[in-house]
C-alpha cells in the first residue's frame, strides 16, 4: 500500500468516525424521547446519557467558540497529503460527506447545534437516567 492510499484509507476512517458520532448525537435524542414513551430503560442508562450530553455540548462548544471539528481538520490533512481534492474521490467518502456537510452561513449551524443541544439537555428533565449507583 502506498502512502498515498494510507492516508485517503485513514482520511475515510476518519470520515466514517465522524458521521458515527453524528448519528449518535441525533438517534441518541430521538432514542431517548422514543424510549420514554416506550418505556425502554436502556435510554436511562447514566453512561449513556453523560457521553451524549458531552457529545453535543463539545459540537455547541466548537460553535459558540469558531473552531473547526478535529474531524473535519485530521481528515482534509490527510487528504491533502494524498495528494487529494478534499471531498473527491472514495465512495465511502463521496456519500458520507454529502450526508454530513452543508452549506449554509455559520450563524445558522451555531443556532442548530444550540438549539439541539438546549433538546438534549432538556431530555434530562424529561427522561431523567437513572440515578448513580450506590
Amino acid at each position: 500500500m502506498t502512502q498515498e492510499m494510507l492516508f485517503t484509507v485513514l482520511a475515510d476512517a476518519i470520515l466514517i468516525v465522524h458521521f458515527l458520532f453524528v448519528l449518535f448525537v441525533v438517534f441518541g435524542l430521538f432514542f431517548i424521547f422514543l424510549g420514554h414513551a416506550l418505556k425502554w430503560q436502556w435510554v436511562k442508562n447514566r453512561r449513556f446519557r453523560i457521553f451524549h450530553l458531552l457529545a453535543i455540548g463539545i459540537v455547541v462548544f466548537q460553535s459558540w467558540i469558531g473552531v473547526i471539528c478535529p474531524l473535519t481538520t485530521w481528515e482534509m490533512t490527510l487528504r491533502e497529503a494524498a495528494g487529494a481534492e478534499t471531498y473527491a474521490g472514495s465512495f465511502i467518502q463521496h456519500w458520507l460527506q454529502s450526508l454530513l456537510y452543508y452549506t449554509a452561513p455559520e450563524w445558522i449551524f451555531i443556532v442548530l447545534y444550540t438549539g439541539f443541544g438546549a433538546l438534549v439537555l432538556a431530555s434530562w428533565y424529561v427522561v431523567r437516567p437513572h440515578s448513580r449507583a450506590k
